[in-house]
C-alpha cells in the first residue's frame, strides 16, 4: 500500500508514512501545492525555462512561468499524530516521463492537478493512473482568471471511472491542500480495502 512503518515504542501506536504522487500538465500548480502544505522545506529540482524548450513546452496561459521540474518536488506533511505523507511532485513535459514509473514504485495513490484553462493537459496523468490502477484524485487548481466548472462538469470532461473525485482547490493555500491529500488517504484506503476482499473472496 506504499507506507512505511517505525517500530512502536512505550504503547504508543508505529508511525505510517504514506507515499503520495502530485501529478498533472506543465504549469498547472503541482510545485506550489508541494511547497504550500509541506512542513519541511520542500526540495526542489528547478531549472529556468530555455529557449531550446520553447518549441516543446507549451506555455500558453502561464506566460509568467519561468522555470520548471525536470525530476521532481519533495515534501513531507504529518496529517494526524503517526501519519505523515511524503508528497512526490512529477515533471509535467513529455520528455520528463520516464521518471514516472520510477516515482511511483509503492504509492498509495496520487492527485491529479488540473486547470480548466488547460484541462487537456492532465489525460496523459488520468491515463497513467488509470492504467496503472493507482488510485487518484483529480484537484482543479481554481486560478483566478479561469472559468469555474463544477466537480462533475470536470468529471465528465476527462472520462473519469465512476467515484474518483474531483475536489476544487487551491495550490496555493494550505488548508486548501491538505483538504485534498485527506480525500486522496480516504478514497485510496477504500480502494485498497475493496482490492484486498475481492481477492480473499
Amino acid at each position: 500500500m506504499g507506507f512505511e512503518r517505525s517500530d512502536a515504542t512505550d504503547g504508543e501506536p508505529a508511525a505510517m508514512a504514506l507515499k503520495i504522487l502530485v501529478a498533472g500538465g506543465f504549469g498547472v500548480g503541482k510545485t506550489t501545492l508541494v511547497g504550500s502544505v509541506s512542513e519541511i522545506r520542500p526540495l526542489r529540482t528547478e531549472e529556468l525555462l530555455s529557449e531550446a524548450g520553447q518549441s516543446v513546452d507549451d506555455t500558453a496561459g502561464v506566460d509568467r512561468k519561468t522555470t520548471t521540474t525536470v525530476a521532481m518536488d519533495f515534501g513531507r506533511i504529518t496529517i494526524r499524530a503517526g501519519l505523515s505523507l511524503y508528497l512526490f511532485g512529477t515533471p509535467g513535459q513529455d520528455r520528463f516521463w520516464f521518471l514516472w514509473d520510477e516515482l511511483s514504485q509503492g504509492a498509495l495513490g496520487a492527485v491529479v492537478l488540473a486547470d480548466t484553462r488547460r484541462l487537456e493537459d492532465c489525460f496523459p496523468a488520468v491515463d497513467y493512473f488509470e492504467h496503472r490502477r493507482i488510485p487518484f484524485v483529480v484537484a482543479v487548481n481554481c486560478f483566478a482568471n479561469a472559468r469555474t466548472y463544477g466537480a462533475h462538469e470536470v468529471s465528465q470532461a476527462l472520462d473519469l471511472d465512476r467515484g474518483t473525485p474531483v475536489v476544487l482547490c487551491d495550490a496555493r493555500d494550505r488548508d486548501s491542500g491538505k483538504e485534498v491529500l485527506i480525500r486522496l488517504v480516504e478514497y485510496a484506503g477504500r480502494m485498497h480495502t475493496a482490492r484486498l476482499l475481492d481477492s480473499v473472496g
